[in-house]
């Protein structure tokens, strides 16, 4: 799989495989309202559209991958909060899974390999 990305890397790719490469990412935004929707979402995305381009292939696993760390991390600092440091660590976690988020879909729309 990855000598396709290789290939791909020079190659221009089309709007919509660029698009559906940055959903991956975005899609993880909906774990904020939804409990795990920042890991449904891309699992879902990645499962339906993963066939179609190596690209969305590698992205959709680098979303899953990265959402799945973050949860765990989470889940760490939700047991920390009884030593109050968890709060701090919630809310960082937060504001580093936002911005890894923006950052990732767009690299993922540009092109690049993130």
């Amino acid at each position: 799989m990855e000598a396709n990305i290789e290939e791909q890397k020079g190659m221009e790719l089309s709007q919509d495989i660029r698009l559906w490469a940055m959903l991956c990412h975005l899609i993880a935004l909906a774990g904020f309202v939804i409990p795990f929707g920042n890991i449904i979402g891309p699992l879902v995305v990645w499962m339906i559209k993963r066939e179609e381009s190596p690209f969305i292939d590698y992205h959709g696993k680098e979303a899953l991958n990265f959402q799945i760390s973050m949860s765990i991390y989470i889940i760490a600092a939700a047991i920390l909060v009884l030593i109050a440091i968890g709060i701090l660590l919630l809310v960082a976690l937060g504001i580093f899974g936002l911005i890894m988020i923006v950052i990732a879909s767009m690299k993922a729309n540009s092109h690049p390999l993130f």
